[in-house]
């Protein structure tokens, strides 16, 4: 019998999956097609202080093994997502959730923070300083260490008990370092990477096919860069890591735990295959077996030694 537990940050996970914020909703969508209780976790829809429209569309376009986004954070702002989005996962969903924090001022994620972590339906913050979506925030604090220390220290300093989850992005020159910056301002973990940036070009009417130019490049054909980017990260820190980009399969959840992840974010994968997460789930006692792997919490890093 094998054991598919692991530990993220002081929290037990039946398992390590979690979809990936932007891909999952507030959970109780998916509810619909499965019992989604059978996640370890999932992070929700990047939350903002106010309303946010996001980007004009189309904010989509397809592309080989992966697809390019540009939502710009369309959500209900905060103190929505509490009074209503939260009140309908408690449904159907009876595990803590992540909830992915935004902002486009540190006094914005210190706002958003703040209400979040005082709910206790939230088990995980995770600070979203990699989205390239938007035109102010985001990838303005992921870039440079001293930004993605300032948001770390300031969202900590009002996180309470809930352990914060710093999320990096991939376009910078070197992650570690923006990965040994959010450690040392009181980081509990990371998660990345978030996507790529890329686009396409609509060859009939000669222009971009996303209004917003550009979007976030994610799916299977950004997975190699990203084990790439937990292998580094899990040599430089010693805080747990949340592993994702372009995961699609029970191989790809243990490869990208051997590199480093305690647990395995899963993004694209669940707008091309709603069911994709819960056919890991179920696969994955088999897989482990293939390869003789007995518990999951002991495979974390272990391709390192």
């Amino acid at each position: 019998m094998v054991n598919t537990k692991v530990e993220l940050c002081g929290l037990t996970l039946d398992n390590p999956l979690i979809p990936a914020s932007g891909t999952f909703g507030y959970g109780y969508e998916f509810a619909e097609l499965y019992d989604i209780n059978m996640l370890g976790t999932f992070s929700f829809k990047g939350t903002t202080g106010e309303p946010r429209f996001g980007n004009p569309t189309p904010r989509i376009a397809d592309c080989p093994a992966g697809l390019i986004n540009a939502v710009g954070l369309q959500n209900p702002g905060v103190d929505a997502v509490l009074a209503e989005e939260l009140p309908k996962l408690a449904k159907c969903f009876h595990k803590p959730v992540m909830a992915n924090v935004c902002g486009s001022s540190v006094e914005e994620y210190v706002m958003v923070a703040e209400k979040l972590a005082k709910s206790d339906q939230v088990g995980w913050l995770e600070v979203n300083i990699s989205c390239p979506n938007v035109r102010c925030g985001g990838l303005a604090f992921g870039t440079q260490p001293e930004n993605a220390a300032e948001v770390t220290r300031a969202v900590k300093a009002v996180a309470g008990e809930k352990p914060v989850i710093m999320k990096l992005s991939p376009n910078v020159t070197d992650i570690t370092a923006i990965a040994r910056a959010c450690e040392e301002a009181g980081a509990d973990g990371l998660s990345l990477i978030n996507t790529m940036l890329g686009m396409r070009l609509d060859l009939k009417r000669r222009r971009p096919i996303i209004a917003n130019t550009m979007g976030g490049f994610s799916g299977s054909a950004i997975f190699p860069v990203a084990l790439r980017m937990v292998w580094q990260v899990y040599e430089t820190v010693s805080i747990p890591i949340v592993g994702m980009g372009g995961v699609s399969s029970a191989r790809d959840v243990i490869e990208m735990m051997m590199a480093g992840a305690t647990a395995v974010g899963i993004g694209a994968a669940n707008l091309r295959e709603p069911f994709i997460c819960k056919k890991i789930i179920e696969e994955l006692p088999s897989v482990m077996e293939q390869y003789g792997i007995t518990s999951l919490q002991e495979i974390t890093g272990i391709a390192h030694k």
